[in-house]
């Protein structure tokens, strides 16, 4: 396993991360996804995302208890706060929102600090100055060491980065993939000349980048597109067009004899400002297959053929905030 450097911090993360949305605590049987977290640190993965809201606090639960007796510098702990985990809970980045699901989530994860805390989208009904000075507090307090942001847009991020006095961000965490590209038009250029690395999410596009779903055939038995609980986000997906193009991905990877999955992880990690892939795996096979990814190199050759393979089918659309 490679590790790249977060930004301007002292944190070293792995190439790829164990990501809980979706499956722990939620859409993945426990036994499972206890042996993911096993597998992740036999593999050396060293960065653990979550948010407060992933299974409603479950998913921090979840991690609280695998994680509890582990040394806590043998990890990288991420979590977010926007929206309520419960239907009682506020929402937002209002100061007291940020105290309060702070402690919170802590809690449920059983240490005194996150190693990144991080705003899950803009809040559009807070100041921004009241954010970032809340941030500030709760890195000086000890409770998160460094704080980022997920989908914000560039303006946004720009306004923040020109406060004075307070804490700056050292990590964004887009969507970013080969078919969601958006990021790469605004969000990526004014972080790489801030000091701010990308934290990537859906690297895999929702499991759709590894194959395993064929046009015109019924999905998977037991893979994400059959479930309730984690499906409903692979509406695009679904399209037999997109789904023919990936599948002409295959010879790509079989020259280069890596997995679908390897090839699509290696594609987002070619990009200097990205420090991390999360997976969001669901198996211990699928974290050892994916961890495989790092260190994997993609000539500017192979670049153009995946570019020239998937055509229009990729997608540029902007921040979720």
């Amino acid at each position: 396993m490679r590790y790249r450097q977060l930004g301007y911090s002292d944190l070293q993360v792995s190439e790829i991360s164990l990501g809980s949305w979706l499956t722990y605590g939620g859409g993945v049987e426990r036994a499972r996804a206890e042996a993911c977290v096993a597998k992740a640190f036999e593999l050396e993965i060293n960065f653990i995302d979550t948010a407060n809201v992933y299974a409603g606090g479950k998913a921090e639960e979840f991690l609280g208890e695998v994680l509890d007796g582990r040394p806590r510098d043998s990890y990288v702990l991420a979590t977010k706060l926007f929206w309520p985990p419960t239907p009682d809970s506020g929402s937002g980045l209002s100061r007291e929102q940020v105290h309060t699901q702070l402690d919170l989530s802590l809690a449920r994860l059983r240490t005194d600090y996150v190693d990144l805390y991080q705003c899950h989208r803009y809040d559009w009904d807070t100041p921004l100055e009241e954010t970032m000075e809340a941030l500030t507090e709760v890195v000086r307090q000890g409770k998160a060491r460094y704080v980022g942001f997920s989908e914000w847009p560039a303006e946004k991020i720009a306004q923040a980065l020109a406060l004075p006095n307070v804490e700056k961000f050292v990590s964004s965490q887009p969507q970013y993939s080969m078919l969601w590209r958006g990021p790469e038009r605004d969000v990526i250029p004014l972080c790489a000349k801030n000091g701010i690395w990308q934290i990537v999410w859906s690297p895999l596009a929702q499991g759709a980048l590894t194959g395993k779903y064929k046009p015109g055939q019924p999905p998977p038995e037991g893979s994400r597109m059959t479930s309730d609980s984690m499906g409903e986000w692979m509406g695009r997906f679904r399209d037999d067009t997109l789904l023919e193009r990936i599948q002409q991905l295959q010879p790509i990877a079989d020259e280069l004899g890596v997995t679908m999955a390897q090839l699509a992880l290696a594609w987002v990690l070619r990009e200097p400002n990205v420090a991390s892939a999360i997976v969001g795996a669901s198996r211990p096979q699928q974290v050892e297959d994916n961890a495989a990814a790092s260190g994997v190199e993609l000539s500017d050759e192979i670049l153009t053929r995946i570019d020239g393979i998937l055509g229009d089918s990729v997608s540029y659309e902007g921040p979720a905030s």
